[in-house]
Formats: C-alpha cells, structure tokens, sequence
C-alpha cells in the first residue's frame, strides 16, 4: 500500500465503511482481510481494552510495541493474553528473544511452558523468515519477534501484517522507539514510555495519540508482574527497576 494512502487510512477522521447498520461480520473496504474480525483477544486490563478498537488485541494483524528495553518489561502487558491463549494448546513462538524466558514466571501465571517454542535466527533475513513462517503456519496463538534494531522497509513489514492477516494469532514485533518515525504497515502501534503507562501511536479504526494507564488494581492479586521503569526513572530507582526486568534475564 502507498505510504502516503496508509497515512490517510489510519486518520482518526477518515471514514472506512463501518456504521451501525451494517452486519458485524461484514468488512470495511480498507481491510487487510475480509474476514476481520471485531471480537479482539482480552488484554486482561479493562482500561486498554475500552480504548482498542475491537476491544482487545487484534488477532488478525500485527502489533508493534516500540521500548528502548528490549520489550522486555513490556512482556507484563501480554501475560494475561499468553494465559488465555495457553488453553489453545498451540505453540507461543519467541522469535529472538534477548534473553531466554523465565520459565518459573511464566508456569505462576498458567501458561504452559511446554508450549513455549524459541527460535535464535542467525542473521536479519532469517529473523524475517522466521517471524512470517509462524505467522502463517496457523501452529502458533502468539507469535513475539523481536526485530532488533534493523532498518526495515515497509515491504518487508508489510509480508509480515500481510501473513497475521492470514490467521488468528497474537502477532507482536517488538522494536525500539526511534522507529516511531518511520511508518509501518502494522494495524496497531504501541509505546512504553513510562511506567504501567501505555501510549496508542497508532490504531487502525480507533482512538490514537492517547495514554492509557494500567492500575496495579488489574494485576492478579499473588501473582508474579512484569514491568519496566522508563529509562529516566531507572537511574533513581535502580533496585526496582532490576526487580522488574530480572525474571526474564
């Protein structure tokens, strides 16, 4: 799609075809898919989902979280969904993850670690690859890739929203937060800039440029968390800030 078309697109004031009287299953005309889907996967925090489009995460595009902590912290956001979907009993692929998952944290929270498939590609065009061969493989309910900090074109992030669209798994490319100012095929940006604070940079159909705060009220209550302090605060509050990101070094 033309860069400058997509920048229209996802205008907040740009109409696409969706109204009231239409029957839920019917697709606006600027869809990647004709089979989307309004019903959205539950993030586990009813502030976020109220704010997203089809009420939680898109399971037919991809999602990119941009950090300047490797996601890492960022993954706090995602375990209430890799519980849910750990009940499938598909694959939960990590693409080059900078660290190995905690194995512990992640059997306290319920998800089946059995089901947890890492994958170390050996270079850029593998990472690639790799990440798209599990996006279409319909084996995975969430695929995490870890995209480092590589130039990517639009094309190429374009086969990978293109090979979400195809099926019905969690897709998230974590990337750095200088690549907000390149643009990007994916139907949902997100931005960690502070902590337990989510900013929506872009949504496809919805509200964007908003912050969206997680309340530790939403946490579940004796279990493990896992957040990242920005990296302003890290310096003054290092001890905590090696709490949070520790269970998955």
């Amino acid at each position: 799609m033309n860069e400058v078309l997509e920048q229209i697109i996802t205008r907040n004031d740009t109409w696409r075809g969706r109204h009231r009287r239409f029957h839920h299953h019917e697709p606006s005309a600027n869809s990647d898919s004709h089979c989307h889907s309004q019903n959205g996967l539950a993030t586990g925090y009813t502030s976020l989902d109220r704010q997203l489009d089809q009420g939680g995460w898109p399971l037919d595009s991809t999602i990119e979280l941009l950090s300047d902590s490797n996601g890492l912290g960022a993954m706090g956001l995602f375990l209430p969904a890799m519980e849910q979907l750990s009940e499938r009993g598909r694959w939960q692929a990590f693409i080059a993850p900078p660290y190995i998952p905690y194995a512990p944290l992640l059997a306290a929270r319920g998800i089946d670690t059995r089901q947890v498939l890492l994958v170390h590609p050996k270079n850029r065009q593998d990472l690639l690859w790799s990440t798209e061969q599990a996006l279409r493989s319909g084996t995975c309910s969430a695929v995490f890739s870890w995209l480092g900090t590589h130039n990517y074109s639009y094309s190429e992030l374009r086969k990978l929203q293109v090979a979400a669209s195809g099926g019905d798994s969690l897709a998230v490319l974590f990337r750095p937060t200088a690549a907000a100012h390149n643009h990007s095929p994916a139907s949902l940006r997100l931005q960690m800039r502070e902590y337990r604070r989510v900013h929506i940079l872009k949504q496809r159909g919805g509200n964007q440029h908003i912050d969206v705060d997680l309340p530790p009220a939403e946490d579940v209550p004796g279990q493990p968390q896992l957040w990242e302090l920005p990296v302003w605060q890290a310096g003054r509050q290092h001890g905590a800030a090696m709490e949070a990101c520790s269970p998955m070094a």
